[in-house]
């Protein structure tokens, strides 16, 4: 698999004239979008837009197969795959090297964006308004980009880049809400996987159950499920693990003769500190003091 350490190499390999910028590339892709290698990593990030007919656009472990105008986040150095694209209507792919952010806020600020983190299955879907909002920055950074860069150049493009993240973090939530059966259904689930996990004994025998674990029993990403367990509960993924541990611990304190460090270990903890600062976290008083109120 090719890795690409700048876009330059990039542009080399698909046969294209250098970039305007070495840091950053544009891509206006018009019904079909063809790039000569088809899988490879870089030390970029990638924004895409796309109404897609047929072709394969993969990243992560997952197929991009949608219909409606979709858009897609991929982080430096995760794999992408493009074969034979064909768009319904024209689409863009913006690069942009991760060096191209140092100095700006938007170095830290992009790692707060979890949807860099999710399955291409797990895409942005635009309604037609959203659309046309997306595409209009998409047209400014365009004209920026080749229009004689200057001084004032990157932080325009930026401040444009920035505001493309920060309306798809709206519109992501707005999808979460017009989905909220969808949503309801992942709470669902989620919650009778983490009862089935510690029926089964599994919390004796392979420990603590991870965000990581859950989200692949839903065929989900790490941060798309806590993402939209967050905005259905407001309680993150690790939270709510966290929540029915201490549910469970408390029953096991009130119904049986177990202690302390006991009802930690039948719960998988093997660190028995721990598990009495967690539960102090979620309960206010450490698990002594509710055994001890508990027989009183």
């Amino acid at each position: 698999m090719k890795h690409f350490k700048s876009l330059a190499e990039l542009h080399r390999a698909n046969g294209f004239p250098p970039p305007e910028n070495p840091l950053l590339s544009l891509f206006r892709c018009k019904n079909v979008c063809s790039l000569g290698v088809t899988e490879f990593t870089g030390d970029f990030y990638m924004i895409g837009f796309k109404k897609l007919i047929s072709g394969l656009f993969l990243y992560g472990r997952t197929k991009y197969d949608h219909e409606n105008g979709s858009m897609s986040f991929v982080k430096p150095r995760q794999v992408v795959k493009l074969e034979n694209l064909e768009f319904e209507e024209d689409g863009f792919l913006i690069y942009f090297h991760e060096d191209f952010l140092n100095g700006h806020p938007l170095h830290s600020e992009i790692k707060k964006y979890n949807f860099f983190e999710y399955e291409a299955n797990e895409a942005l879907h635009l309604s037609p308004n959203e659309e046309k909002i997306i595409w209009e920055l998409y047209s400014k950074i365009e004209t920026e980009y080749y229009n004689n860069q200057d001084e004032y150049s990157r932080d325009i493009i930026l401040a444009h880049i920035d505001s493309i993240l920060k309306y798809s973090q709206r519109f992501y939530k707005r999808q979460f809400i017009n989905r909220s059966d969808l949503s309801g259904k992942v709470v669902s689930k989620f919650n009778k996987s983490l009862a089935a996990y510690f029926d089964s004994g599994s919390l004796q025998q392979k420990g603590l159950p991870s965000v990581t674990m859950m989200a692949s029993q839903l065929n989900l990403s790490s941060r798309y499920l806590s993402d939209i367990l967050k905005q259905e509960t407001g309680k993150t993924a690790i939270e709510l693990i966290h929540i029915f541990l201490i549910a469970e611990a408390k029953n096991l304190l009130t119904g049986s003769d177990n202690n302390i460090a006991e009802t930690a270990y039948t719960l998988g903890f093997d660190n028995l500190p721990y598990f009495s600062r967690l539960f102090k976290k979620e309960v206010g008083i450490s698990p002594n003091q509710y055994k001890k109120m508990i027989l009183n």
